[in-house]
């Protein structure tokens, strides 16, 4: 099976910008895309080909990550006009490093594969800064063997690479991480107002627990100042997914409330929720 050598990425982005200057430096071929001149030429500056379309990228990869943030954003890159679609020849392979449903992930896996495409989840985990340091964590799911084919590929930008089943799998896996992650952020900013109203400075007490049986990622990196852009999406689709599934998560409802709140106190903004009224 021929290696991959020409690698393209739609969306450079804070994450897709990063992964092109690795890829890059491990001796790929990279041709990019992004509606954004300026994040096209970030990535250019780093050694990649820009591209005027999804199109001109599918045309010219072996294989094509997309690293865009919505379900309509995949939709439109992969499907839309001048689309990955539009200009995939028969054996691409399409890696899903975008974030969403498993069942949107399983969907276009089924309408991919009607065009012998074969799309991969790799759902990128621990954010920007480890995108940057090429320290990411890749949730992967699909096709084992296009999967070890492009395993080279991914490892030029992650240190971490699991394979966890068919399409679908990885974004179950980014989901579940997801959950867990924004309740470590809840639990966190309640404990540290707990012991700040009892009279025990904040940074303090966040140092102190990092070296406890209550440290956690989130505790570690900060996470709760970040902005939490996604939130609101990520425990959508925990809560959907357990209606479709019929299971009952309360844990998941309290969370997606208490990070609602934490970014209210914050002034971080909600979707549907003017700031002034």
């Amino acid at each position: 099976m021929k290696s991959i050598e020409t690698v393209g990425i739609l969306g450079l982005g804070k994450m897709g910008c990063p992964l092109a200057g690795h890829l890059v430096a491990k001796g790929f071929k990279v041709i990019g895309y992004d509606p954004l001149a300026q994040a096209r030429e970030k990535a250019m500056a780093r050694g990649a080909r820009g591209a005027a379309s999804a199109r001109e990228v599918a045309q010219a990869s072996d294989l094509v990550i997309v690293v865009v943030g919505f379900d309509s954003e995949v939709e439109e890159v992969v499907f839309g006009k001048e689309g990955v679609l539009e200009g995939a020849r028969p054996g691409l392979v399409v890696a899903l490093g975008s974030t969403v449903a498993p069942r949107y992930s399983k969907r276009v896996a089924e309408r991919l594969a009607q065009r012998d495409i074969v799309l991969l989840d790799i759902p990128l985990a621990r954010g920007e800064a480890a995108a940057v340091a090429g320290k990411l964590l890749v949730y992967g799911a699909g096709d084992h063997a296009a999967f070890e084919r492009c395993k080279p590929v991914f490892s030029a930008f992650a240190s971490d690479i699991f394979h966890l089943g068919p399409a679908g799998a990885g974004q179950v896996a980014k989901m579940v991480n997801n959950l867990i992650l924004w309740a470590c952020i809840a639990v966190n900013d309640e404990g540290l107002r707990l012991g700040q109203a009892l009279g025990v400075d904040p940074e303090r007490l966040c140092q102190a627990l990092r070296h406890g049986s209550a440290q956690n990622w989130a505790m570690d990196t900060q996470a709760e100042r970040s902005g939490m852009p996604w939130a609101e999406k990520d425990m959508s689709i925990v809560l959907q997914e357990a209606d479709a599934a019929r299971l009952s998560l309360p844990l998941a409802g309290t969370v997606r409330e208490a990070i609602k709140g934490l970014k209210i106190r914050h002034g971080l903004g909600m979707p549907g929720i003017p700031e002034h009224f």
